[in-house]
């Protein structure tokens, strides 16, 4: 389903469709059913009592529009849902209504819908993180011998490669990728434990009853019911925390590389996409835009879950009952920010051209480093500094290259070749082990480029 207005601009279509009304309901008659089944298996309730209550728990037979006043008024989903259940399984039989919901209790409902939300939304945003995994390794690859300003403070700096910029964005989402992974993998749990958390409503078959649950459901078995122990939810909200402020990191260097004052790299653009309602001549980063805007936002909602994790004995008061809202924006957060870079990602129009006439621009001034790393071995740091302050100022006033400024030095030419200063702003001269650096970052740096491989390799 589309999301709604106001929403258009932080989740995707089918993340709003996994946070739907109807989806939010139909997740917790899901395990109103399964409940059932896993009761009548574990001959609890009757064998008719649970088809009929199954027959009852479909999104579609009931109205969703008042569940949400009646949420607020009970301060939890689960007693009006259980009250409409109810009604609903006693217009067919009045003895299975009597074993809807039996021994569980509201937050059993309402966790368990929860993560059966988040199992839904996890391959959508793997997807997306295999887009942008792809494009980015193409990215890099394609443009590996693309020379580009470095850009430090915002200022030039010695040249850098496109490929390895690409690079590092793909390392980090891939380190945030398995973070998430792992994050939903201990996420992925059932929440079952009746009143006080020790499943005392069913004796000594407690636990088969779960482990029926669980499976029916596709869920993991917990060792215990963590009503109160919010930390899984809470390392899954940080870990999209961390991929988003990832994203956003991507997002603000292409906002920058799009400045008409740069020029270096382009969203792609289609119609509707990226123009201007006054300024036609525009192209503006909205990918990025989107992007930075969840950046924006998803910190302070991982803050809030945070804030919420201490909660009270068994079961706490007012710390859950705040999560469900907070959960569901941070991942459609995420996944918009992931939708968005991918597309950019899968689309970007770099323009080589434009970053080595950005490096000319600079008239070699970039790399004063260089120089700056001979002339002191001879001279020293202080008196290399100024001859090539001096020179850079020169440089600028002048509109001379920062080379043959140098050359009217002739301490200077005693101490550094000719050949070297006539090509000082060579873009590609002043790398150092930049491919190298790129190739350990997509993960294929073996011993042919004269690192260690396998196990031994540092993380990344």
């Amino acid at each position: 389903m589309p999301p709604r207005l106001i929403d258009s601009l932080t989740t995707t279509a089918p993340l709003a469709e996994i946070f739907s009304d109807a989806s939010v309901l139909q997740a917790m008659l899901d395990f109103e059913a399964a409940l059932s089944r896993a009761e009548a298996s574990a001959g609890v309730i009757p064998r008719a009592a649970a088809h009929a209550i199954e027959s009852a728990a479909k999104a579609a037979n009931f109205d969703a529009a008042p569940f949400a006043a009646e949420f607020l008024r009970a301060g939890t989903p689960g007693i009006p849902l259980v009250k409409a259940l109810t009604a609903k399984v006693r217009s067919a039989s009045e003895e299975a209504a009597r074993f809807v919901h039996w021994g569980a209790t509201s937050q059993d409902v309402a966790d368990t819908a929860l993560v059966l939300l988040l199992k839904r939304a996890q391959p959508v945003l793997h997807a997306d993180l295999a887009r942008m995994e792809k494009a980015l390794a193409v990215l890099s690859e394609k443009h590996r011998d693309s020379v580009m300003l470095g850009r430090t403070l915002l200022q030039a700096a010695p040249p850098v490669i496109f490929g390895l910029k690409a690079a590092g964005w793909l390392a980090a989402i891939r380190r945030s990728r398995v973070r998430v992974d792992s994050a939903f993998a201990e996420s992925l749990v059932l929440q079952f434990g009746g009143a006080s958390g020790t499943l005392a409503a069913f004796g000594h078959q407690g636990l088969e009853i779960g482990r029926a649950l669980a499976r029916d459901l596709g869920l993991a078995l917990p060792d215990a019911p963590w009503h109160a122990h919010r930390d899984r939810l809470g390392a899954l909200v940080a870990a999209c925390g961390v991929l988003t402020g990832c994203l956003g990191k991507m997002a603000r260097d292409l906002a920058l590389l799009m400045q008409g004052e740069v020029a270096e790299a382009f969203e792609p653009a289609d119609s509707g996409r990226g123009g201007s309602s006054t300024m036609p001549q525009k192209h503006n980063p909205i990918a990025s835009a989107v992007a930075l805007a969840a950046a924006n936002r998803v910190p302070g909602l991982v803050a809030a879950f945070l804030a919420g994790m201490v909660q009270e004995h068994e079961r706490g008061v007012g710390g859950w009952q705040a999560e469900g809202a907070t959960v569901a924006e941070v991942m459609q957060a995420t996944g918009v920010a992931l939708e968005s870079m991918a597309e950019a990602a899968e689309g970007l129009d770099v323009n080589v051209a434009q970053m080595r006439q950005n490096i000319a621009a600079t008239n070699g001034a970039v790399f004063a480093e260089r120089i700056g790393m001979l002339l002191t071995a001879s001279l020293g740091r202080a008196q290399a500094h100024k001859i090539l302050e001096d020179a850079v100022r020169r440089s600028e006033i002048q509109n001379r290259k920062l080379g043959d400024v140098l050359t009217d030095n002739p301490e200077v030419t005693r101490l550094i070749d000719a050949d070297l200063l006539r090509n000082l702003d060579s873009p590609g001269s002043y790398l150092g082990v930049a491919e190298e650096l790129r190739k350990r970052l997509l993960g294929d740096f073996d011993s042919r480029s004269g690192a260690d491989s396998g196990p031994q390799r540092k993380p990344k």
